[in-house]
Protein backbone atom coordinates (compact mmCIF):
# COMPACT_ATOMS: atom_id res chain seq x y z
CA UNK A 1 0.00 0.00 0.00
CA UNK A 2 1.05 3.55 -0.68
CA UNK A 3 0.56 5.75 2.39
CA UNK A 4 0.17 9.46 1.79
CA UNK A 5 -0.45 12.29 4.20
CA UNK A 6 -2.48 15.03 2.59
CA UNK A 7 -0.84 18.15 4.05
CA UNK A 8 -0.34 20.34 1.02
CA UNK A 9 -3.10 20.79 -1.51
CA UNK A 10 -2.75 18.65 -4.58
CA UNK A 11 -5.51 18.57 -7.17
CA UNK A 12 -6.83 15.02 -7.46
CA UNK A 13 -8.27 13.61 -10.67
CA UNK A 14 -9.63 10.11 -11.16
CA UNK A 15 -6.25 9.00 -12.57
CA UNK A 16 -4.49 9.94 -9.32
CA UNK A 17 -6.19 7.19 -7.33
CA UNK A 18 -4.87 3.62 -7.30
CA UNK A 19 -6.17 0.47 -5.66
CA UNK A 20 -4.39 -0.05 -2.33
CA UNK A 21 -3.61 3.64 -1.85
CA UNK A 22 -3.90 4.89 1.72
CA UNK A 23 -4.38 8.63 2.32
CA UNK A 24 -4.18 10.11 5.83
CA UNK A 25 -6.66 12.97 6.00
CA UNK A 26 -5.91 14.56 9.33
CA UNK A 27 -7.32 14.77 12.82
CA UNK A 28 -10.15 16.38 14.71
CA UNK A 29 -10.49 16.92 18.45
CA UNK A 30 -14.01 16.29 19.83
CA UNK A 31 -15.54 18.55 22.48
CA UNK A 32 -18.49 17.96 24.75
CA UNK A 33 -20.12 21.19 23.61
CA UNK A 34 -20.18 20.06 19.98
CA UNK A 35 -21.41 16.56 20.91
CA UNK A 36 -24.37 18.01 22.78
CA UNK A 37 -25.07 20.74 20.20
CA UNK A 38 -25.12 18.30 17.29
CA UNK A 39 -27.27 15.78 19.15
CA UNK A 40 -29.68 18.44 20.40
CA UNK A 41 -30.36 19.44 16.80
CA UNK A 42 -30.23 16.07 15.04
CA UNK A 43 -30.16 13.04 17.38
CA UNK A 44 -31.48 13.98 20.85
CA UNK A 45 -31.26 10.55 22.42
CA UNK A 46 -30.56 10.77 26.18
CA UNK A 47 -27.05 9.29 25.94
CA UNK A 48 -26.07 12.12 23.58
CA UNK A 49 -27.56 15.10 25.45
CA UNK A 50 -28.24 14.32 29.13
CA UNK A 51 -25.40 13.56 31.58
CA UNK A 52 -27.59 11.95 34.26
CA UNK A 53 -29.46 9.77 31.78
CA UNK A 54 -26.26 8.85 29.93
CA UNK A 55 -24.65 7.62 33.16
CA UNK A 56 -27.43 5.02 33.47
CA UNK A 57 -26.85 3.57 29.98
CA UNK A 58 -24.39 0.97 28.73
CA UNK A 59 -22.17 3.90 27.70
CA UNK A 60 -21.81 5.28 31.27
CA UNK A 61 -21.62 8.83 29.94
CA UNK A 62 -22.40 11.17 27.07
CA UNK A 63 -21.21 9.95 23.66
CA UNK A 64 -21.28 11.48 20.20
CA UNK A 65 -24.05 10.51 17.83
CA UNK A 66 -22.82 8.17 15.11
CA UNK A 67 -24.16 10.73 12.64
CA UNK A 68 -22.00 13.38 14.29
CA UNK A 69 -18.97 11.13 13.90
CA UNK A 70 -19.82 10.69 10.22
CA UNK A 71 -20.19 14.46 9.85
CA UNK A 72 -16.76 15.02 11.40
CA UNK A 73 -15.34 12.40 9.03
CA UNK A 74 -16.96 14.12 6.07
CA UNK A 75 -15.45 17.46 7.09
CA UNK A 76 -11.95 15.94 7.13
CA UNK A 77 -12.52 14.32 3.72
CA UNK A 78 -13.84 17.57 2.20
CA UNK A 79 -11.15 19.80 3.69
CA UNK A 80 -8.23 17.53 2.92
CA UNK A 81 -9.26 15.78 -0.31
CA UNK A 82 -12.54 16.61 -2.02
CA UNK A 83 -12.21 20.38 -2.21
CA UNK A 84 -8.86 19.77 -3.93
CA UNK A 85 -10.30 17.35 -6.48
CA UNK A 86 -12.50 16.84 -9.48
CA UNK A 87 -15.16 15.29 -7.22
CA UNK A 88 -18.56 14.91 -8.88
CA UNK A 89 -20.38 13.66 -5.78
CA UNK A 90 -21.24 10.15 -4.69
CA UNK A 91 -23.78 7.59 -5.85
CA UNK A 92 -23.97 6.31 -2.27
CA UNK A 93 -22.59 4.37 0.65
CA UNK A 94 -22.59 0.63 1.15
CA UNK A 95 -21.96 0.52 4.89
CA UNK A 96 -21.40 2.53 8.03
CA UNK A 97 -20.19 0.84 11.21
CA UNK A 98 -20.03 2.51 14.61
CA UNK A 99 -17.61 0.23 16.44
CA UNK A 100 -16.79 2.19 19.61
CA UNK A 101 -18.30 5.28 21.23
CA UNK A 102 -16.74 8.66 20.54
CA UNK A 103 -16.43 10.80 23.67
CA UNK A 104 -15.50 14.36 24.56
CA UNK A 105 -11.72 14.68 24.59
CA UNK A 106 -11.16 12.12 21.84
CA UNK A 107 -8.93 13.02 18.92
CA UNK A 108 -10.06 11.28 15.75
CA UNK A 109 -7.72 10.41 12.86
CA UNK A 110 -9.08 9.52 9.43
CA UNK A 111 -7.49 7.26 6.84
CA UNK A 112 -8.98 6.95 3.34
CA UNK A 113 -8.26 3.56 1.75
CA UNK A 114 -8.77 3.14 -1.99
CA UNK A 115 -10.43 -0.24 -2.47
CA UNK A 116 -11.19 -0.11 -6.19
CA UNK A 117 -10.79 2.29 -9.10
CA UNK A 118 -12.79 1.89 -12.30
CA UNK A 119 -13.50 4.17 -15.23
CA UNK A 120 -17.15 4.73 -16.05
CA UNK A 121 -18.32 2.54 -18.93
CA UNK A 122 -21.10 4.95 -19.90
CA UNK A 123 -19.55 8.39 -19.20
CA UNK A 124 -15.93 8.69 -20.37
CA UNK A 125 -15.38 11.98 -18.50
CA UNK A 126 -15.39 10.28 -15.07
CA UNK A 127 -14.56 7.27 -12.98
CA UNK A 128 -15.60 5.65 -9.71
CA UNK A 129 -13.36 5.34 -6.66
CA UNK A 130 -14.58 2.81 -4.09
CA UNK A 131 -13.13 3.71 -0.71
CA UNK A 132 -13.17 2.74 2.94
CA UNK A 133 -12.83 5.53 5.49
CA UNK A 134 -11.50 4.46 8.86
CA UNK A 135 -11.51 6.66 11.93
CA UNK A 136 -9.42 5.81 14.98
CA UNK A 137 -9.25 7.53 18.34
CA UNK A 138 -6.08 8.72 20.08
CA UNK A 139 -5.55 5.19 21.46
CA UNK A 140 -5.41 3.72 17.94
CA UNK A 141 -8.81 2.06 18.39
CA UNK A 142 -10.99 1.89 15.30
CA UNK A 143 -14.24 3.72 16.11
CA UNK A 144 -16.05 4.09 12.77
CA UNK A 145 -15.82 2.78 9.21
CA UNK A 146 -17.63 3.96 6.11
CA UNK A 147 -17.52 2.20 2.75
CA UNK A 148 -18.78 3.98 -0.31
CA UNK A 149 -17.91 5.39 -3.65
CA UNK A 150 -17.14 8.71 -5.20
CA UNK A 151 -17.23 9.96 -8.76
CA UNK A 152 -14.18 11.89 -9.93
CA UNK A 153 -13.63 13.69 -13.19
CA UNK A 154 -10.91 12.48 -15.52
CA UNK A 155 -7.84 14.60 -16.09
CA UNK A 156 -8.52 16.86 -19.10
CA UNK A 157 -7.69 14.89 -22.23
CA UNK A 158 -7.55 11.56 -20.36
CA UNK A 159 -11.02 10.45 -21.47
CA UNK A 160 -9.94 10.69 -25.10
CA UNK A 161 -6.92 8.48 -24.42
CA UNK A 162 -8.97 5.83 -22.57
CA UNK A 163 -12.17 5.92 -24.66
Amino acid sequence: MTALTQTTPKYWYFEDFAQGMEINLGQRHVTEAEIIAFATDFDPQPFHVDHAAAEKTIFKGVIASGWHTCSMMMRLVVDNLLKHSSSMGSPGLDSIRWLLPVRAGDTLSLTYFVKEVRPSTSKPDRGIVVSVWQVSNQHGQLVTTVEGMGMFGRRPGAEAVHA
